[in-house]
């Protein structure tokens, strides 16, 4: 009876399997990450030196001081007992991300951001930096010329600047020291995270997998997660297994939503957007007033002067072509913005008519203002 039940599953699962791939649009390696499989945030302070007087103003950026005369005294070189009045020097942060599984020698990008007055890094070498962690290890150093995507005239005392002159990029500038240890391996369980996280979507992870693998392996713990017990032909040899299950393709599902941005105007409609029977009215009242100015000369033979005035004019429009629109009921995306579009709604008015549908309930689906 046990083993019925769980061919009865298994059965199930291959049938959502096929399901879900007759309308299959995404790889999962696409919609979720894996357990261990993931970047470290490195980041590091240094000093960027043959600039063309473009550095900071020492006088007024004291850490900028305190860190050149630092460095020379790492080198042996005392300019404590100096004036330092070098312009060509810029202290600045370097970030970078390690990637997961990096080695130890291989290389990767940083970027390098100005933090005092400096006006352009181009051009400049940041000198060797220590890239650490978030536990407060080093796992890489920095050091390399920097290329920054800015261009900068200056003529007759006017400039003009494109870009961001105050970041630049050193492609493979640091080289890896450490290593972060993750025996991925020797796991018995593997965790898959979705990006957006979703019960239909989580279910529909599960099934692909346990259809691929031959027997109920996967299991869906709430709509973010889903587990994996690594079969015992994959013990050895995870590698495999993970090529296998990021290359299942599903269909993701998503809530009926519409985003909002009211800065730029910007809607964007989500494809299972529904809204109930109701009518749409839009009508603008503009008012016009212009000033017409005009001179009123004196009569002929007398000492009078002119006069300068103005007249005013306004001009009403009620926009009375604005009429009455009706939709039914489960009107979809595209009839929504058929609708609409026939009214001559403007995208700042159709924000306001999105939200006044919402709050008469009609509107069957979340709205997210950013």
């Amino acid at each position: 009876m046990l083993m019925k039940k769980i061919n009865i599953l298994f059965l199930f699962s291959i049938l959502n399997f096929i399901a879900a791939n007759s309308f299959a649009s995404s790889r999962i390696k696409d919609i979720a990450d894996f357990e261990g499989v993931r970047e470290n945030q490195l980041i590091g302070y240094g000093l960027v030196v043959g600039l063309n007087g473009t550095g900071d103003n020492i006088k007024s950026i004291n850490f900028a001081k305190e860190s050149i005369i630092s460095m020379l005294d790492n080198i042996g070189v005392n300019a404590r007992d100096g004036q330092l009045k070098a312009k060509n020097i810029a202290a600045v942060m370097v970030t970078a991300s390690l990637p997961a599984f990096a080695r130890q020698g291989s290389r990767i990008d940083v970027v390098v951001s100005a933090m005092g007055d400096a006006k352009n890094l181009q051009g400049g070498t940041l000198v060797a930096t220590p890239l650490i962690g978030a536990n407060g290890e080093v796992y890489a150093v920095a050091q390399g010329q920097i290329a920054t995507s800015s261009v900068t005239a200056t003529a007759g005392g006017s400039s003009v600047s494109k870009g961001v002159p105050t970041s630049g990029r050193i492609a493979n500038g640091a080289i890896i020291e450490n290593e972060i240890d993750f025996d991925f391996d020797s796991l018995e369980k593997i965790t898959i995270a979705l990006r957006n996280p979703d019960f239909t979507t989580a279910r529909r992870v599960s099934n692909a997998i346990n259809a691929m693998l031959g027997e109920m392996r996967a299991k869906a713990l709430d709509p973010a997660t889903v587990e994996i017990d690594v079969p015992e032909q994959y013990q050895d040899n995870l590698v495999a297994l993970m090529t296998s299950i990021e290359q299942l393709q599903v269909q993701p599902d998503q809530t009926a939503r519409v985003v909002i941005d009211e800065s730029s105007g910007i809607i964007v409609i989500g494809k299972d957007v529904k809204i109930n029977k109701l009518a749409i009215a839009q009508g603008n009242l503009t008012i016009k007033i212009t000033e017409v100015p005009f001179v009123s000369q004196p009569l002929p033979f007398t000492n009078g002067e002119p006069v300068v005035g103005a007249t005013s004019l306004i001009d009403i429009d009620e926009n009375t072509e604005s009429r009455l629109s009706v939709l039914d009921t489960g009107v979809n995306l595209q009839e929504l913005v058929d609708g609409l579009n026939a009214l001559g709604v403007a995208p700042r008015d159709l924000i306001s008519i999105l939200q006044a549908i919402k709050a008469s309930g009609a509107l069957q689906a979340d709205i997210e203002v950013i």
